[in-house]
């Protein structure tokens, strides 16, 4: 097998990953990223079959599980019912009550709340130069979760937080002091959470804890901490990628001069579209093989795992012509930015509903918006996404 080397902390990296795809998308279907210590795959046909390939998946074999320390075991407590993390039969139930609570109609619904919220966000941009990230991009999906939940606006900060720790425990950066917040996090989270479902089950709302609560499926529903889980990765997950594909999106729409018709309400789903696949928040992803198999030519066994690099499959001139240019005209064709196959993300439709009335709203508000200096890539690997935003708004 071809191999590579490459720190995903590495400032160029960090700023720039694009071109290290390519380079390992041209060795071949399958490259072992030394870093990683695992094979990758960069090519769009290769991600989206391993992405739907059912001899793969997300639980860990029971056989090469790792001991977890003490220290540890808030967090993977947590992950223990995340069905992210899990595979059939437990994912089938999951993910099946889940949709009942989080139906498509749900969502949909939430259009005009959305959009009143960003208005909301726009009055309350100062004059001058301002920090579009945590002003507008973070406040928007955090927002929409907690009020999908049920929780009040005012914890937004505090779920953030949680969030915000728990989330780098998957980022190249991981350290001793990542593991401690991300743990501590962990434990607040899920101790708030706890108290929040009691509550809902005694004081049913119109809320999505309270459809989760009552969500039944061939007699079985939720466990409390099923509950618990799921509600922390709503949040988790739906907001650290928002926020990035918020951000990306404003940065590429800018760098690119993009006309304002392309964010109009008939051109803007294939705007967003264009975003997820020129810069998706999320880069990679991966499985273990379930079975001693033969993938591209390359042997895997039991317990080895394989990434799938959802940023370099999106700029795959196999499927894209000029894949390196933005450009929202496009014709739109499925990318990966959301996965595929049995974990698809099940809070997309919510993710593109936001980035769709948020652009539009922000654009359409703020039609001389530009940015105030280049904007610049946290070290946040496996995820990409911006550490500031400064712009004007004109």
């Amino acid at each position: 097998m071809p191999r590579l080397s490459q720190s995903p902390t590495a400032p160029a990296f960090v700023q720039d990953p694009y071109p290290f795809y390519d380079r390992m998308r041209a060795m071949g279907p399958l490259v072992w990223w030394e870093d990683y210590a695992m094979p990758c795959a960069a090519g769009a046909a290769e991600v989206n079959a391993l992405l739907r390939d059912r001899r793969l998946g997300r639980e860990v074999p029971a056989e090469t599980a790792p001991d977890i320390p003490d220290r540890l075991r808030p967090f993977y407590d947590i992950e223990a019912h995340s069905m992210l993390e899990l595979e059939p039969p437990r994912h089938t139930r999951l993910r099946s009550l889940v949709l009942r609570a989080f139906t498509s109609r749900r969502i949909a619904g939430m259009a005009p709340e959305i959009e009143t919220l960003c208005h909301r966000l726009v009055d309350a941009l100062p004059a001058g130069e301002v920090d579009l990230l945590p002003a507008y991009c973070t406040q928007v999906p955090v927002i929409v979760i907690a009020r999908l939940l049920g929780v009040p606006d005012s914890m937004a900060p505090e779920l953030l937080s949680w969030s915000n720790a728990m989330v780098a425990m998957y980022q190249a950066r991981r350290d001793r002091a990542v593991e401690d917040a991300a743990c501590a996090a962990a434990a607040e989270f899920s101790d708030f959470m706890r108290g929040y479902v009691a509550e809902r089950r005694s004081r049913p709302a119109d809320d999505l804890i309270t459809h989760l609560i009552a969500a039944e499926e061939d007699g079985e529903r939720l466990t409390t901490d099923e509950l618990i889980t799921t509600c922390i990765l709503l949040l988790n997950a739906g907001h650290e990628a928002t926020v990035h594909a918020m951000g990306n999106g404003v940065k590429a729409l800018l760098d690119h001069g993009t006309p304002p018709d392309r964010l109009a309400s008939d051109t803007v789903e294939a705007t967003v579209e264009e975003i997820l696949r020129y810069d998706p928040p999320l880069q990679m992803f991966t499985r273990y093989a379930y079975d001693d198999l033969d993938l591209f030519g390359h042997r895997l066994t039991r317990g080895d795992q394989v990434a799938l690099l959802l940023g370099a499959a999106n700029r795959d001139p196999a499927v894209w012509p000029d894949p390196a240019r933005f450009d929202p005209a496009r014709p739109v064709k499925s990318n990966v930015a959301f996965g595929a196959g049995l974990h698809f993300c099940v809070g997309a439709p919510l993710a593109r509903l936001e980035l769709q009335v948020a652009l539009r709203v922000l654009f359409d508000r703020l039609p001389g918006l530009r940015l105030a200096a280049p904007p610049r890539y946290a070290d946040l690997y496996h995820f990409h996404g911006l550490s500031a935003l400064p712009v004007v708004p004109g």
